[in-house]
Order: C-alpha cells, then structure tokens, then sequence
C-alpha cells in the first residue's frame, strides 16, 4: 500500500501522529503499530523513548488501547458528543501512571518548557507524554480546528491549518478532485458523429 504523507497538523501533536498510524482509504486498512517492532520503531522516530527500548506484544497493545482512546476522545470533541468517561479515565490513567517530566529548555534562543520522559520506565513514560499532548490537543489552541478528513473513505484526523481545509493531505484533496472531475466528464453528453 502507498502511504500517504502526514497528516495536516501532524508535526504540532503527536498523539494525532498515534491517532493516524491506523486508517482506512480506498486500498484498504493501514495499521502502523501491527507488532512490538513496529511500535518500538514509531515510539524511537518521535524521541518518545530509547533506541533500544525493549518492547514486547503487552506494551505494544498498551500504545494501541492509548492510542483507540485518543481517536474516540478526538471524535467526540470534533463531533461535540460527551465521551465516554471511560475513555477519560483511561488518559488520565495512562498520564497519572507516570507522569512526564516538565523541564526547562534553553540551549538556544528563548528558554521553553519542555516534557521529557524519564529514563526509569520508557514506555510508561511515552504512554504519558503521548496521553498529556492528547490533552492539550484537546484543550489547547488548535482544539477548535481538529477535524476529520473529508474524503470519502478516509478515516485520518486532522489540524486545519485554516477554515476552507477539508482534506488531511494533498493527496486526499486531489483524489477528491478527480473524482469530481471524472463525474463531470461523465454528465456530458456523448460527442455525435
């Protein structure tokens, strides 16, 4: 399957990155973190834990429990439905468990805040730092733009970088327009010899 490039917002939160590693479009399902090696890969990418993370099946399906309540939590806000408590107390469980370190930052340029995971326990530290930035997804400045992309078929969530953005990525917003292309083209009536 060719993989489409990231979603639109990807690079401001991380748990949409995790919401988008398991999606739908019309060749089929995508499943990024489909085992232990697949999930160490995506957790190292992102600086969320250490190159050599030991990572076994019970961890792995820990960071897909996280990352089904992260989708079910993101739907709910940009469908404006209650969600389900459970999935609540889940992310506040998985950020409760292990806490991530708030740390300051100033190697250059203005000092930041930043979160770290401590070295002791790498996965429950991701599982933390990924649930604390669903949080502040949720909560923070981009919370009014997260939205679900609009083509037929595609299941990816979204930043809406402004108000006209209906599609995740190019490719999805040009495989919208040459659908409506090709419908066109086939209302037109046929040319006479």
């Amino acid at each position: 399957m060719d993989i489409p490039p990231p979603s639109a917002g990807e690079e401001l939160a991380t748990s949409l990155a995790l919401v988008n590693t398991r999606f739908r479009l019309p060749a089929g399902p995508y499943e990024a973190l489909a085992d232990p090696s697949a999930a160490r890969a995506w957790l190292t990418g992102r600086g969320l834990a250490p190159a050599g993370l030991d990572l076994g099946p019970a961890q792995a399906a820990r960071l897909r429990d996280l990352r089904e309540t992260l989708r079910a939590l993101f739907v709910s806000r940009i469908g404006g439905t209650p969600p389900d408590p459970r999935r609540v107390a889940a992310v506040n469980a998985a950020l409760v468990g292990c806490p991530p370190l708030r740390v300051l930052d100033w190697t250059a340029g203005d000092p930041a805040r930043t979160l770290r995971a401590a070295p002791s326990r790498p996965v429950e530290q991701a599982l933390a730092l990924l649930a604390d930035d669903g949080i502040d997804l949720l909560t923070g400045e981009h919370a009014g733009r997260l939205a679900a992309c609009g083509t037929p078929g595609c299941t990816r969530l979204m930043i809406r970088s402004h108000a006209a953005r209906r599609w995740c990525s190019t490719r999805c917003g040009n495989r919208v327009r040459a659908a409506r292309h090709a419908a066109s083209g086939s209302l037109r009536a046929p040319a006479r010899p």
